[in-house]
């Protein structure tokens, strides 16, 4: 036998099974005897839970976080010709789900320590077609929500958060997800909280909201084939409502996990000058969907890490506003600095619940190890270190 090689997932979802395997069981067989399996029952007990979670009035159930953002949207009437502002360094959806309404992705460029939207520049991104702002708190953290806040008053917009990295995350000690006119999450399966495949919710404070987007996400119809809207099937499914209440309860444990790994991650190489890693703002309580830490040789270190069985994600490699589906929105490099900057430089590291104190020092080392036999200039370019 050849010797041990500890291997470090960019997540482990089997393990976290393992470890509520029967609790999930026993919620996947009461769903089978009471053959609750579109909506229902399991799907609107943990409405109810997550609602009170997120300290909102109501949640609804829906297929994915790209069906949340598209019909949270949709109910609050935007459509086309409207704009709506967000940012281009988030997963494709944020943008996606805009246009699918119809209307405009208008693109804010984001702060470079905490890369959620840059408030300082939000109110020159706004035209009289205006009529939304989604803000994305990405990889965990919330934006920094009372000046976005303030600006959406100042101009009649509504705010639809983008909170589907940042389950349990916490703007003043206020829930993501509960300060605009809608939150949007989701629970695909190596979110914080993840579903068994595919789902999403969307919590408001608004029953008119609420009530239109539970119309909207069952082909619009008010009572069963009865349609007063044009909606789209995008419901959520009673196995998804009782594997989600199941992990519900352990949510704020395994958040705080992931908050003991960060802490772990930026002691062992916080005195790595050329690796600038995460920052908690004063606001905000991370909880760390994605550990992302960032170098100009980032690639370089990606494949060495792949080498030692350590692997590791990249979120995003292409901001939106350079894929070529937006190629008409007529945006270019260096439309958005930071953005781009950011695309080039971040790396995301293991970061789950279940990670070992072992598998951390082992990241650790190898890329303690990467600086020490490469020269890293701050432009980006690599020389192998031969002394």
């Amino acid at each position: 036998m050849g010797d041990y090689v500890m291997k470090v997932p960019f997540v482990d979802l089997k393990m976290q099974y393992e470890r509520i395997r029967e609790e999930i069981t026993a919620a996947l067989q009461r769903v089978l005897d009471t053959t609750a399996f579109a909506g229902g029952c399991f799907v609107e007990e943990f409405e109810r839970s997550f609602a009170s979670f997120c300290g909102c009035g109501f949640a609804a159930g829906v297929s994915s976080g790209t069906s949340a953002l598209w019909l949270a949207l949709q109910g609050l009437g935007i459509g086309r010709g409207d704009e709506v502002v967000t940012v281009p360094n988030s997963f494709f959806a944020t943008a996606e789900a805009i246009s699918l309404c119809g209307a405009v992705p208008v693109f804010v460029d984001v702060d470079l320590a905490t890369y959620t939207i840059d408030p300082a520049l939000l109110e020159e991104a706004i035209t009289p077609r205006t009529k939304a702002v989604v803000p994305v708190h990405l990889y965990g953290q919330t934006a920094d929500m009372d000046p976005i806040l303030a600006v959406a008053r100042k101009y009649g917009l509504f705010v639809v958060e983008d909170a589907c990295q940042a389950h349990g995350a916490l703007y003043k000690g206020r829930q993501a997800g509960s300060m605009g006119n809608a939150g949007c999450f989701s629970f695909y399966p190596g979110k914080n909280l993840g579903a068994y495949g595919e789902a999403g919710a969307i919590v408001t404070d608004d029953p008119d909201l609420a009530d239109r987007v539970r119309v909207l996400r069952d082909h619009g119809q008010s009572e069963k084939y009865y349609h007063t809207l044009l909606g789209w099937n995008a419901r959520m499914d009673g196995f998804q409502g009782a594997i989600l209440s199941v992990k519900l309860k352990y949510l704020e444990q395994w958040n705080e996990a992931r908050r003991a790994h960060a802490r772990a991650y930026n002691e062992l190489l916080a005195r790595e000058e050329m690796l600038v890693l995460p920052q908690e703002a004063k606001y905000a309580t991370h909880i760390y969907h994605i550990f992302a830490l960032r170098l100009p040789e980032r690639e370089a270190l990606l494949e060495a890490l792949k080498h030692k069985d350590i692997f590791c994600g990249i979120h995003y490699p292409v901001p939106i506003h350079l894929q070529e589906a937006y190629r008409f929105l007529r945006y270019r490099e260096g439309s958005f600095p930071v953005a781009e900057k950011c695309a080039r430089e971040v790396l995301s590291l293991p970061i789950f619940p279940e990670l070992r104190a072992e598998q951390i020092e082992k990241v650790a080392t190898e890329i303690q190890s990467f600086i020490r036999h490469r020269q890293i200039t701050p432009a980006g370019e690599m020389q192998v270190n031969i002394g």
